[in-house]
């Protein structure tokens, strides 16, 4: 116990020091992690250029659009613009000021899923109430609950490190409003982002600690209350069956996902080439958004897709390994964000690619960095900014100077 509030004690007393700290320079590439922008930047290139590619017909087919073949990259094009800028004054904050922030990023989240959910307020797309209209953008306040739920669990998680093993005092108060946001995202519904935010939150809770047989505990319990959704929930007992053998209907429940593996099919090694996928004109739906990798299997086949497994295997890779970093400085709460938003690209990424690939049921999650969506991508740029920024003060730590 006296260990680790000298720990503690030690990290508040480092952290309180960066308040004051100089801005980084961004003009110098070694003090970043280069794996780090490599792999962030390449997919956010892949995507600008892939969301292009899906989206044409659709734009120039609809009037809703202008009939513009470039509507939707032009809007991709700004969403990208406004996170990377948001992303670069992110990285100019301390840590410490996030983890100061965290608790209340995390009330303002519930309040913006409070607030989507008022009839005439929250936006309705295809029966699922998931947007706040802004004038000419639309905020899907579940993206911003992924970064700010990873915020708020690293924060209870180091706060609470000497009662991880109490089920009373380290696990109950944060499962509980946990679940509250989970109710919330239900009520849209949005079980795709429910599953992403549990998977973030008790993930830093088991890496901070958290008693191995309440965990275990935890992943009994979720198996049977995910049993229970399906079971008493119509549309998804449908999507289940879907999933299980799409071809028996495959102009109804079955219709997403027999249109995805027909496009996996049609890519073979090297796909039919940038442009020529025949999936995306009026036969996949939302090709530019859940079904993008379902594209891209068809335009650049099998080494398209391995191109983006291995950049999301990289990026995720990386998160733990400046997380692991950040545990051996003693970074409590840095390394625990680190890994949460390890979890979240992880986790997120490999359900939409299971999805498009019908080894998972089909769920409405976006690939991070790639689909198209500004609320999407302004939440991943500005957690990657953070994420870039836990890096730097490491480096700085490990020279023997402020960060």
């Amino acid at each position: 116990m006296k260990a680790i509030e000298q720990a503690l004690g030690w990290l508040r007393h480092r952290a309180g020091a960066a308040d004051g700290a100089p801005a980084p320079r961004l003009g110098q590439p070694r003090e970043l992690d280069l794996l780090v922008l490599w792999s962030a930047g390449a997919l956010l290139l892949m995507g600008l250029v892939m969301v292009f590619s899906a989206s044409i017909a659709t734009a120039e087919g609809s009037r809703v659009f202008g009939n513009q073949p470039a509507y939707f990259l032009i809007r991709h094009a700004v969403f990208l613009a406004v996170g990377l800028i948001a992303g670069i004054m992110v990285f100019q904050v301390p840590v410490r000021a996030w983890q100061e922030m965290a608790p209340w990023l995390f009330i303002a989240g519930v309040v913006l899923l409070l607030v989507v959910l008022i009839p005439h307020v929250g936006r309705d797309v295809n029966g699922a109430r998931r947007w706040l209209p802004l004038g000419v953008v639309n905020l899907q306040p579940s993206e911003l609950m992924k970064l700010f739920a990873a915020l708020y669990a690293a924060d209870y998680t180091t706060r609470k490190l000497p009662y991880m093993h109490s089920f009373k005092r380290g696990f109950a108060p944060l499962a509980s409003v946990i679940l509250f946001v989970g109710f919330l995202l239900l009520k849209e519904p949005d079980f795709g982002a429910f599953v992403v935010i549990c998977s973030i939150a008790f993930g830093i809770l088991f890496l901070g600690g958290m008693n191995g047989r309440l965990f275990m505990l935890l992943a009994v319990v979720a198996t049977i209350g995910f049993i229970g959704l399906i079971t008493f929930s119509e549309y998804r007992r449908q999507r289940i069956l879907g999933f299980m053998d799409p071809w028996s209907d495959p102009l109804g429940k079955g219709y997403q996902l027999s249109h995805a593996l027909i496009a996996f099919g049609r890519g073979e090694w090297f796909g039919v080439g940038l442009g020529g996928s025949i999936e995306k004109l009026f036969y996949l739906p939302e090709a530019h958004t859940d079904f993008l990798l379902a594209v891209i299997a068809e335009e650049l086949g099998f080494a398209g897709v391995m191109v983006v497994v291995v950049l999301f295997a990289v990026l995720v890779q990386r998160c733990f390994a400046i997380g692991r970093q950040a545990i051996v400085l003693e970074r409590t709460y840095p390394a625990l964000v680190a890994q949460g938003i390890g979890i979240w690209l992880g986790v997120q990424s490999f359900i939409n690619m299971g999805v498009n690939m019908g080894l998972l049921p089909t769920k409405g999650l976006t690939l991070p960095l790639m689909s198209f969506g500004g609320s999407g991508i302004l939440a991943n740029c500005v957690t990657l900014a953070i994420l870039l920024r836990i890096d730097w003060e490491n480096r700085q730590v490990m020279r023997g100077t402020q960060p």
